[in-house]
This record gives structure tokens, sequence and C-alpha cells, in this order.
């Protein structure tokens, strides 16, 4: 089961109703070693975690190698942190393209449920630096789509594992 939504101007969601624990759900999200295994845009190409651990908690930072086209890479700050019910990030460019894209929030919420757990992606762009978020706006469909493939990888990973 999937669901989409536009929360507010500059934020899209979609949830999944995922048949798994929360915990084993925001093992994979707090892991950036394991989110191209879930990325539902293919553009994830490795990470690459500064600190050298595998877990994120608030404050952390991990870089990504990223290819759409061509190859680039960001810089992520964990920004939000609730142990098994909630993790966002910010992505950050690298200079000079930090003074024109940059800052995009990405937020996973967690609900536990009879069934599972319901889990909610946001894409918030109004943390963006304001000349790409003029631009990035028009990319709503398309990371919406790739948002609920995101989430059925998300499903069948975690259900994999069981």
């Amino acid at each position: 089961m999937s669901e989409q939504s536009r929360p507010a101007k500059g934020q899209v969601t979609v949830q999944r109703l995922i048949p798994a624990p929360a915990e084993a759900i925001f093992d994979i999200l707090a892991n950036p070693e394991r989110h191209t295994e879930i990325d539902g845009s293919g553009t994830i190409r490795q990470a690459r975690s500064s600190r050298g651990e595998r877990r994120l908690k608030l404050g952390y930072s991990f870089g990504m190698d990223m290819s759409w086209g061509v190859s680039y890479a960001t810089r992520n700050v964990v920004t939000e942190f609730e142990e098994n019910r909630r993790i966002a990030w910010r992505t950050l460019a690298p200079s000079p393209l930090d003074k024109l894209f940059t800052g995009r929030t990405w937020r996973y919420e967690l609900e536990p449920h009879e069934n599972g757990t319901i889990v909610r992606e946001t894409w918030d762009t109004t943390t963006e630096a304001l000349p790409g978020r003029l631009f990035i706006g028009r990319l709503a469909d398309l990371t919406r789509r790739n948002m609920t493939r995101t989430l059925e990888r998300i499903e069948e990973v975690v259900t994999a594992q069981e």
C-alpha cells in the first residue's frame, strides 16, 4: 500500500505501510552504506562516511558519490534523529554549487502500526538555497516517483532480511 500527498508548498511526501518493525527499517535508514540498496532514483553510487562509522546520529555528516548523467558528490548532515521514529538530513552540494543548489532535506518518519510500520518520506525544499529552490521544485513529480520506488525497495530489503 502506498499513498502520496503534497503536505505543504515545497514539500513532497509519500508513505507506505511496510510489514516490518520500525527498528529493522530504521537500521537501514541510519546506515548510509545501505542507501544504495534502497535508492529508488538509481543515482546513489556509494556512501562515504566522514567518521568511519556506519550508524548515523544527530549532527553526523556523511558523503555520497552520486551520478545523474554526470558524477558528483554530496555532503549530508543529520538534522533530526529520534531512534526508530525519525531521521532527516540536509544535502549540501560542493563549492561552487553550494551557492545555488544545496540544502534540501530528506526526512523519514516511522510510525508503528498493528500490521508493521507506516514509513513516511518527505523531500523538503523549503530548506534549499533560494536560487536552487526555483529550479528544484520542477523535479517534484520525478522525485515523488523515485520516493515511491524507494519505499517499495525498503520493503523488499527489510522483508528479505526476516
